[in-house]
């Protein structure tokens, strides 16, 4: 019998500790090859097994929502607020000591998600092809008619999809269409996502591209000497959205306490300096007291259009119904 009870008191501690426990179901939008390193160490601190399912964004937002409450995930970890904000009846409020972490403008208004890491639109540029002074200071300045087969986008991604939402927001809809309408008679080239941009900037497939300002670093990592740089747009300029990556614990999860733990690793000192000092991607960190990495723009200091990112979710659909009607969507 003492045997019998000292089996149970082991089991039950390391329960407590998470080695018993069965592991944490994370749906990334993130890309493995950026955030794969940041779970490995989740694991590492915690003893918190990870089982990650990856994909878009937008594609997983929708499996949430069909999987409803009998969804297998714990936490969301998405690209964009606008595929957070799609699902966000299905997220659990989160504690107030985790929201706290990062300034108000990069989380949910009503704290069921929060922003993890940010990013800045930029147009990238072929340093052989154009002179910084050549490239344009506005998206508004792309329609002009000399850059017709030179510009690469990712319509089916979803940072240009949270783009044009911030265009939308921004000016309305029916500016927002005839840019659309405008940019496809110039035969933009389209690729899957961003990374694919950046290298054919490099290779001069194209001579600009409308990406997040990290991936030019990832393409770096690869390609020292690639003839690429980040051209940063004027503030206010639907073109400088500063947008976020977050995450979201499922109200439907059988593991509330040890998905909490997972978002509050993520806004941790030793998270957010991940993005500074370890990830090839250069993100910016969010919590106050961490600075970029050298060489980016002080976060503080970017100014993208005056729109609220929590608004997002609901502008999701509207926003894929539009790229639909312009031709980018199918």
């Amino acid at each position: 019998m003492r045997s019998i009870v000292g089996l149970a008191v082991l089991a039950a501690a390391l329960a407590g500790c998470g080695g018993g426990s069965e592991a944490l179901t994370v749906y990334s939008g993130r890309e493995e090859e950026l955030v794969a390193p940041l779970f490995e160490r989740f694991t590492a601190e915690t003893g918190i097994e990870v089982e990650v399912r990856y994909g878009d964004s937008a594609e997983l937002a929708a499996t949430i929502a069909e999987e409803g409450g009998s969804s297998p995930a714990d936490v969301f970890f998405a690209q964009d607020p606008g595929s957070l904000g799609a699902v966000e009846a299905q997220l659990a409020p989160l504690p107030a000591a985790i929201l706290e972490r990062v300034d108000a403008r990069f989380r949910d208004a009503g704290g069921r998600w929060v922003g993890t890491s940010g990013r800045t639109r930029v147009i990238v540029y072929n340093t052989e092809a154009l002179r910084e002074d050549e490239v344009p200071d506005s998206v508004f300045d792309l329609i002009d008619p000399r850059w017709k087969g030179r510009i690469g986008i990712a319509p089916t991604n979803a940072s240009f999809q949270a783009f044009v939402t911030a265009m939308r927001l921004a000016v309305g809809d029916e500016r927002t269409r005839r840019w659309l309408l405008d940019l496809k008679r110039l035969e933009p080239k389209t690729y899957e996502k961003n990374t694919p941009i950046v290298e054919a900037v490099a290779a001069g497939e194209v001579d600009l591209g409308l990406v997040n300002h990290y991936y030019l670093y990832l393409v770096r990592e690869e390609q020292p000497d690639a003839p690429i740089a980040n051209h940063f747009l004027r503030a206010g300029d639907p073109g400088a959205l500063v947008s976020v990556a977050g995450a979201g614990v499922l109200a439907s999860s059988d593991q509330p306490g040890e998905a909490e733990r997972f978002v509050e690793f993520l806004l941790s000192d030793a998270g957010q300096r991940f993005y500074v000092e370890e990830a090839e991607e250069a993100e910016y960190p969010l919590v106050a007291g961490i600075p970029a990495r050298p060489g980016l723009p002080p976060l503080a200091k970017l100014r993208g259009p005056s729109v609220d990112l929590t608004s997002f979710g609901a502008e999701h659909e509207a926003t894929i119904e539009l790229l639909r009607e312009t031709g980018y969507l199918t």
